[in-house]
């Protein structure tokens, strides 16, 4: 028995009443099959509605040839009556999205003659790939057009052409489809073969927002939202964007200044603290001038200031330079340099013996430590010099 699409008579039915016609087990679940349904099964990009039928939670729709296969997570009861009710807030929004994505698909297929070659529909953001080049400069023309054609409020029309109207038809495709094809028209932007929901009129997209344009195989990949999810995410930005200009004291259209302008002053202020951080190595490395083997504990280096200041030791001490920088509860950052010698059997009996871990060259070796300060200091209590 065929099932009768009652999404495809009204895309804005949110609840109906059917007769079921089978219910069969499927692993933990059952696949239920009305004589009627509102539900949109998975298709063109689209996820399935999800909902409830008398109580009984439908977790995903598929159709199979005429039929509509309900994925419930309970039995019904066949030749029974059941109040079915759609997710409606999660099926306006995937509308949404869908027509937004069919006015910007038919805009750059318009204007750069590229083909829409795959098309997701994720929680959060619309991903559409082209097979051609769509400049990101061109996205904010783009953006203004599309929301142009939710602004005229333009009604879509939806139909299915005859056998003998569908070679009169145009309409975005690669390749001749058989009959029968849906056409989803935006009068104006897009005609395109889709079996999905739509709005009926182009303003109740609410607002196409394109978020990024990036290289992709051998086109492009764009990022979209659209409606209520455009309205959340710029509301976010502007609430971001809020605490930027409080926390710089700028205007609200002024952050992005503001913003460079601190980079600059961080800048300056790495270079000066790079040529403080200088002096104060070679201020140490000078007072270990001839003093053999040393070993240095500094606070607050990252690993490559701890290189340069082991570096800088070991051109002065004559000896062997170990360097560290930490502390006990979150280890220690080491790094031995020497001028004439070779470090990997030290290195490599410390290691052990203080659960470290780090290699390198023979007269250079850079590694961590897990291992009390206490301890360390013991184990090179053979060092002539400790600071």
């Amino acid at each position: 028995m065929n099932t009768e699409k009652l999404y495809y008579q009204d895309c804005h039915l949110d609840a109906f009443d059917a007769q079921v016609v089978s219910c069969e087990a499927k692993d933990q679940f059952w696949e239920i099959v009305l004589d009627r349904t509102a539900f949109y099964p998975e298709g063109g990009g689209q996820a399935s509605d999800v909902g409830t039928l008398s109580g009984v939670n439908v977790i995903h729709v598929s159709d199979e040839g005429e039929q509509v296969i309900h994925l419930c997570d309970g039995p019904l009861s066949i030749g029974h009556t059941v109040h079915g009710q759609i997710d409606y807030a999660r099926r306006f929004d995937l509308m949404q999205q869908h027509t937004g994505e069919h006015i910007i698909s038919g805009l750059i297929h318009a204007k750069y003659g590229c083909h829409n070659t795959g098309f997701h529909m994720g929680s959060d953001v619309i991903t559409i790939d082209f097979d051609g080049e769509v400049p990101a400069s061109d996205l904010p023309e783009l953006e203004r057009r599309a929301n142009e054609a939710l602004w005229k409020n333009i009604p879509l029309k939806i139909w299915v052409p005859s056998p003998e109207e569908l070679p009169d038809v145009t309409y975005r495709t690669k390749r001749a489809l058989p009959w029968p094809v849906r056409i989803v028209q935006v009068p104006g932007y897009d005609s395109c073969a889709c079996c999905g929901v739509h709005v009926a009129a182009t303003g109740e997209v609410g607002l196409i927002k394109l978020l990024s344009c990036i290289r992709f195989r051998t086109g492009v990949r764009i990022e979209m939202i659209c409606g209520q999810r455009a309205l959340d995410y710029l509301s976010s930005a502007y609430e971001q964007n809020l605490q930027v200009s409080r926390a710089f004291s700028a205007k609200l259209m002024e952050t992005g200044a503001a913003a460079e302008k601190m980079n600059e002053t961080v800048e300056a202020l790495k270079f000066q603290i790079g040529s403080l951080r200088q002096q104060i190595f070679e201020g140490i490395a000078e007072s270990c001038r001839d003093a053999g083997d040393v070993l240095i504990f500094e606070e607050d280096l990252d690993s490559n200031n701890v290189r340069r200041l082991a570096d800088l030791v070991a051109e002065r001490c004559g000896g062997t330079a170990a360097v560290l920088s930490g502390s006990d509860s979150g280890g220690y950052s080491y790094c031995l340099v020497t001028r004439n010698g070779d470090l990997r059997s030290f290195v490599k009996e410390m290691n052990a013996a203080l659960n470290g871990r780090g290699g390198g060259k023979p007269e250079f070796q850079q590694g961590s430590l897990r291992a009390p300060k206490q301890e360390i200091c013991a184990y090179f209590s053979h060092f002539s010099c400790r600071l």
